[in-house]
């Protein structure tokens, strides 16, 4: 049953890090919003990298942001999280392949075998925490300037590329927590012969029992002790 699950959870946390992996590249991170405009010509839509527009006729146009220093810093902390998950997210996808039960690999060693599905379990938790922050962080400045009855610039709404982040991060953790988990409900019977056998000690052997001496003749002792003169 650990098995299955353990394997289970391999595979929610690598579908997880693809669906990451497509949250990143995608373009709708926020969408210009429709809200109180009378005539909409224009939609912009951007994410990490770049900005497009597209008008009504479906013809649409992208730029990509040019310099990093001017980016506002949720975005670059952004950037380097996601790029940080997807990293970590492989790295606990060749640690899952080494460490799950199912597979012939280091099958000699188990301790090495828990080992790295207890890493690959922790690598996919944090590569799911990372992309939950940046997601979720992202979503806020989203939200904190649509509100904002000061804001004078295009207000945006929250793109579906960030309802797909949320549900990717989401099995990255749940991933990587069941293989956790599992390496550490394994039964006893599986790890018992992973001890190697030591000898008892020096100080709880038996004791070694002296050989017997040879008895001597108690005529020959007093013989040999008084001399053969003393019995006349």
């Amino acid at each position: 049953m650990s098995a299955l699950l353990e394997t289970l959870g391999f595979f929610l946390a690598t579908i997880g890090w693809g669906m990451l992996a497509v949250t990143l590249f995608n373009s709708y991170w926020r969408v210009s919003t429709v809200s109180g405009n009378v005539i909409t010509t224009s939609t912009l839509f951007e994410n990490l990298w770049q900005s497009c527009a597209t008008d009504s006729t479906g013809v649409y146009n992208c730029w990509e942001f040019q310099s990093l220093l001017e980016l506002p810093g949720y975005l670059q902390a952004s950037r380097a999280l996601m790029i940080t998950a997807l990293v970590l997210g492989f790295l606990g996808i060749l640690s899952g392949m080494l460490g799950l039960q199912c597979t012939k690999v280091a099958e000699e060693n188990p301790n090495v075998k828990a080992k790295m599905a207890i890493l690959a379990g922790c690598l996919f938790v944090l590569a799911g925490i990372c992309a939950m922050v940046t997601v979720s962080w992202y979503a806020f400045n989203i939200t904190r300037d649509f509100f904002n009855p000061l804001f004078v610039g295009t207000k945006y709404e929250i793109g579906p590329a960030l309802y797909l982040g949320w549900s990717a991060s989401l099995l990255v953790i749940m991933g990587g927590a069941f293989m956790f988990s599992m390496c550490k409900t394994r039964s006893p019977r599986e790890r018992s012969y992973t001890y190697p056998y030591q000898p008892p000690k020096s100080g709880m052997s038996a004791p070694v029992s002296s050989p017997p001496r040879a008895r001597k003749d108690s005529n020959t002792s007093s013989v040999g002790k008084y001399g053969k003169n003393a019995y006349v």
